[in-house]
């Protein structure tokens, strides 16, 4: 296991999910976590586990397309632990909508989530990683990231916005590179949460993504998570800008 001991680590849409499953994961390799998302009460479940297992955390309520509550968050998370070694943006949002179909609403929603709030995020913790020379910031894209992953149907504004995550997290990697700052995207598969649920339900849908999968089944969080653990850790040190996949081998088919 990688230690986080005495590192302070951030996670959005930490609530449930492949978050929660993050926020976990950073608590067992020692790291005080700020558990975030938009239901204060399912944060503080979150917590309750980590400190349950011997862990130290906080939950604090944010909306990601809220810059006050981003900065709370922040100004939070150095009240009570004194830095920020540590960022997860994985809060996001899939909803599938034909592109006929698809609303101005449904576009500005999914960017704003899934692409404007890593950026915003990102904007809030790294003057803190600055003052001490030190940051891990850690993206959540998807295999569904177009040049570098694959497009789906159904799904042009999820695509857009993942693609995005890609470009902002090799640039961003550029520019933090001097203050010894690490950005990097991690792109998950079809992974076995709430978000996938419907997957899961319709057999023809779970069929068609096992044919695409070598491994034959979905990806479990904790396969994620563990990357994440990884990435926020020194030896990922000389790591920065990079794109990693968990997909089980869809993107070999």
């Amino acid at each position: 296991m990688f230690n986080l001991n005495e590192k302070v680590a951030i996670v959005t849409g930490a609530r449930r999910g492949m978050g929660r499953t993050h926020a976990l994961l950073l608590a067992q390799a020692e790291a005080k976590v700020v558990v975030s998302d938009i239901d204060l009460k399912e944060c503080e479940q979150v917590v309750a586990e980590i400190k349950k297992a011997g862990g130290e955390a906080i939950a604090v309520k944010c909306d990601v397309t809220n810059k006050k509550d981003i900065d709370n968050m922040v100004a939070k998370t150095v009240e009570q632990f004194g830095k920020i070694d540590i960022l997860v943006n994985n809060a996001g949002i899939c909803q599938f909508k034909p592109f006929i179909d698809l609303t101005d609403d449904d576009w500005d929603k999914t960017i704003d989530i899934n692409l404007r709030g890593y950026y915003w995020c990102a904007k809030a913790v790294v003057p803190e990683m600055i003052k001490q020379k030190y940051g891990r910031i850690i993206n959540i894209a998807s295999i569904a990231a177009g040049q570098v992953g694959v497009g789906f149907q159904g799904l042009t504004h999820y695509c857009a916005s993942k693609g995005g995550i890609v470009a902002f997290t090799e640039a961003l990697a550029l520019e933090l590179a001097p203050y010894n700052i690490t950005v990097n995207a991690i792109a998950p598969g079809v992974i076995d949460t709430p978000m996938a649920a419907s997957i899961k339900t319709d057999p023809k849908a779970y069929e068609a993504s096992m044919a695409r999968i070598p491994l034959k089944r979905m990806g479990k969080p904790e396969e994620v998570s563990g990357l994440v653990v990884f990435l926020a850790s020194d030896e990922s040190s000389y790591i920065t800008g990079d794109f990693i996949v968990a997909d089980g081998g869809y993107l070999s088919t």
